[in-house]
């Protein structure tokens, strides 16, 4: 049956104390941090270095930039187009020549329908070099799972965990192989779709949790080595390094409710507009990240108007080398053209996307191929009379 509108009506009326209490609760602790936010911008450098040379490791952040008091530590962008055409204008002056590359994935898991778990990887790419011709590259890899790669019946472990991390492995392994291929070229621009800081895999064994970590250092290393800007792109973050340091410094009350995108929003960020950057310092995974530590940069980036603003990740050497400027208008360009989410991530997405008329694809593939080998592979019945339909 379907829902029932009235009874969900009547149960949110008759909860609603519960929504308004939690609502008040959190708009004061919002404006405890939200004080605290402004109290850190306004103290002098030498006063802020007093206070963070209390508290040298695990703060959650720690400013790698002035931080402007009287914009509350953003960094104002202070351009307004008139049209869309304007806006594009100044992309194509940003952009023109700089190659964006990105990464994305999809999967096949195991299921039912298989006597033997086996399961398919896609990772599409997308490089675009911005030249007036319109010249692209889309291109994807794929990789098949046997169940000693998924290691199925072993001490119950998901399946799907290690398809997850088996794409993962190959987004990542791209990237690396796209940033060695054109090294020491700073007129390229490397996207990854997610944090360069696995707290995701904080809560996994310690075996899956070294796994991401070791990916993920790997890809922050080649970076640095070949000299090629990388930038972690985090659309929704609920990341709480800025409220973890302002919590530790004020002694404030903890809030789970509160993190950094929350925060500065409210402080009437504009389109364009940036936080000043921070080094990453979180607690519990970065110190397992060995020399890269202590290198991970990470600012805030106004991309829409009507919602909070994307995270920003990347490797500090870029902070070093003087590049974080020009290397945030290519991201500023790389939104505009995707209409508030960056086009070269969004068509990566696109590129790999394994759809249901692939999974069938492979399956009746699958299948051919099993009989011609005579191997014991058998199909339920539902998913034999979808083959054959299809």
């Amino acid at each position: 049956m379907t829902l029932k509108p009235s009874q969900i009506v009547d149960l949110l009326n008759s909860k609603r104390d519960d929504f308004t209490q939690f609502d008040v609760k959190a708009l004061q602790r919002l404006q405890q941090y939200r004080q605290a936010l402004t109290q850190f911008v306004n103290l002098s450098e030498a006063e802020r270095s007093r206070l963070l040379a209390k508290h040298p490791v695990a703060l959650g952040a720690r400013p790698l930039e002035p931080l402007p008091d009287t914009t509350q530590g953003m960094m104002p962008f202070e351009l307004e187009w008139q049209s869309r055409e304007q806006s594009l204008e100044w992309v194509r002056d940003r952009l023109t020549g700089i190659t964006t590359f990105a990464v994305d994935g999809s999967q096949i898991y195991p299921g039912k329908d298989l006597s033997i778990p086996v399961a398919l990887v896609q990772i599409g790419w997308f490089e675009n070099p911005h030249q007036p011709g319109g010249s692209y590259e889309k291109d994807v890899a794929v990789d098949i799972m046997t169940p000693q790669d998924l290691r199925a019946g072993n001490s119950g472990e998901p399946v799907d965990r290690r398809v997850n991390m088996r794409r993962f492995q190959m987004e990542t392994e791209r990237l690396v192989e796209y940033i060695a291929a054109n090294s020491n070229s700073t007129r390229h621009l490397v996207f990854l779709d997610g944090s360069l800081v696995a707290t995701f895999a904080r809560g996994f064994e310690p075996e899956v949790r070294e796994f991401y970590i070791k990916c993920l250092v790997r890809l922050l290393r080649a970076s640095e080595t070949h000299r090629v800007p990388l930038v972690a792109y985090i659309d929704t973050s609920y990341a709480q390094d800025l409220t973890t340091m302002l919590q530790t410094l004020f002694e404030l009350p903890k809030s789970d409710s509160i993190h950094d995108a929350q925060l500065l929003n409210a402080v009437g960020m504009q389109w364009g507009d940036r936080l000043s950057l921070f080094q990453c310092q979180r607690a519990d995974i970065l110190e397992d990240y060995e020399d890269q530590h202590d290198k991970i940069a990470f600012t805030y980036l106004k991309t829409t108007r009507d919602t909070y603003p994307a995270r920003l990740e990347m490797p500090h050497w870029m902070h070093e080398a003087g590049l974080v400027d020009t290397v945030l208008d290519w991201v500023r360009g790389e939104v505009i053209v995707g209409g508030g989410y960056p086009y070269v991530i969004e068509t990566a997405d696109q590129t790999a996307v394994l759809q249901t008329a692939d999974r069938q694809t492979f399956f009746r593939i699958l299948q051919d191929w099993a009989e011609q080998q005579q191997v014991n592979l058998r199909f339920s019945r539902k998913m034999v009379s979808k083959v054959r339909r299809r």
